[in-house]
């Protein structure tokens, strides 16, 4: 007797994960990580000092900070394809605005529409649509999908090598029409939840939704936190308060990181190497520490990832052309911190919040985060520019790590006060 056996069906979770990858692949060289071969050019040609350049690409993160409840509001009640869409349209208008720049209130004013264009098709709501697809394997799926953002790394030395021959402004038209050609066919392979399909998250089917999984627990019964309840636990402003440092020295390090080794006397070439290599190394956090935050505990591994940055981010500040052996350091270290502190932060999230209200909350805890992503290039170009060094940044930088790494070692399950509040309910007489 044969037996055939039937080609497993791919769980429709896994396309929404490569269509993630995908979109923060571009969005995350075109407009993160890609930014920083813009800087001198710009400087260059317009005369503006790094201060105002910095709060210029800091606009980013105060778009986004303010941008990003509302997103998640909008994730909740409307799911991420429409988002996406028009995310994709309004970024590739801020970068043609780029690319058009005359003054300095052009310049801003193209940071401001391109942060209102991400807001709608990267982080908060890829997460939203992660968290809504998995469960147990969140941490895997939501590594996957924010590891286009340390891929897009492979980007930089194609901009680099684009501003080269064609200049900078025609280099962000070019990447205003990727955005079009790239992001808008991906919005379309976006859904909703599982259950409009007949599934729930990972894969389970709406039959066996009562039976236990491998855990020995219901897949019906998850956690789900209320955005106000949310808001008066601590386990949020914890949550917070460690994004706001991921987003702080991030943020300043990927904006600063070529000008930075150009002060130190390191050629542009090897440091276009460095932008590249950040984000890729920032792949084995993403992908290592998020798988490990499955299969154990998601809070230590969180905080590895912050200890990791602030080392990492020490052995930045002391780089230079006679001490470049601290740039492998600083590469495997901060890039696998806040790689795996990318992965790991949806994840706790989920583990803590449920999904019901994921993309609210998520996208509160990332508008946090942005108050950090304009205050640190800002205060980093500010630096340079009154003392004509870096490195007082990094240091203090380094040192703030202690805050997130207390702070993420702190949290306690907000379930644990609701269960507690229906039990007491329950026992009350009738």
């Amino acid at each position: 007797m044969v037996f055939k056996l039937k080609p497993r069906k791919i769980f429709y979770g896994w396309w929404i994960t490569g269509a993630s990858f995908l979109t923060a692949l571009y969005v995350g060289g075109a407009v993160f990580y890609g930014f920083t071969a813009f800087f001198e050019p710009i400087a260059d040609e317009m005369g503006w000092s790094y201060t105002q350049i910095s709060l210029a690409a800091s606009l980013r993160g105060l778009e986004i900070g303010l941008l990003a409840p509302l997103v998640g509001v909008l994730a909740d009640r409307w799911g991420p394809k429409r988002l996406i869409f028009s995310g994709a349209i309004i970024t590739a208008a801020g970068l043609l605005l780029l690319g058009a720049a005359k003054s300095l209130a052009m310049f801003y004013g193209a940071f401001a529409l391109i942060a209102v264009g991400i807001s709608g098709c990267t982080l908060t709501v890829l997460m939203t649509a992660i968290a809504n697809w998995f469960r147990r394997k969140i941490g895997l799926a939501s590594g996957i999908a924010i590891s286009g953002f340390g891929s897009s790394g492979l980007l930089i030395p194609a901009i680099v090598r684009c501003i080269e021959l064609y200049g900078w402004r025609m280099s962000a038209n070019i990447l205003a029409l990727g955005a079009v050609v790239v992001i808008l066919p991906l919005s379309f392979l976006f859904r909703r939840k599982p259950e409009q399909y007949g599934y729930y998250p990972d894969g389970q089917r709406q039959s066996s939704a009562t039976y236990p999984d491998d855990s020995g627990q219901s897949q019906a019964a998850d956690i789900e936190v209320k955005t106000k309840q949310a808001l008066k636990s601590g386990a949020f402003w914890r949550l917070a308060i460690s994004f706001w440092y991921h987003m702080l020295v991030m943020s300043a390090v990927v904006t600063h990181v070529m000008p930075y080794l150009s002060s130190v006397g390191i050629k542009r070439a090897t440091a276009s190497l460095v932008a590249t290599a950040i984000p890729l190394m920032s792949i084995l956090g993403r992908l290592g520490l998020g798988w490990l935050g499955d299969k154990s505990n998601r809070k230590l591994m969180a905080a590895a990832s912050y200890i990791m940055m602030g080392c990492g981010v020490l052995c930045f500040g002391y780089a230079s052309a006679t001490s470049m052996w601290l740039l492998v350091p600083f590469l495997i270290i901060f890039g696998i911190g806040y790689g795996g502190s990318n992965s790991l932060r949806p994840s706790l999230s989920r583990e803590y919040f449920g999904r019901t209200s994921f993309g609210t909350i998520f996208g509160l805890i990332v508008g946090i985060g942005g108050i950090g992503s304009i205050i640190g290039p800002t205060i980093a170009g500010w630096t340079y520019d009154n003392l004509g060094s870096y490195q007082v940044t990094w240091l203090v930088f380094a040192g703030l790590a202690l805050v997130a790494i207390i702070s993420i070692l702190t949290i306690t399950p907000v379930s644990n006060i609701s269960e507690r509040r229906k039990q007491n309910y329950e026992n009350l007489p009738n």
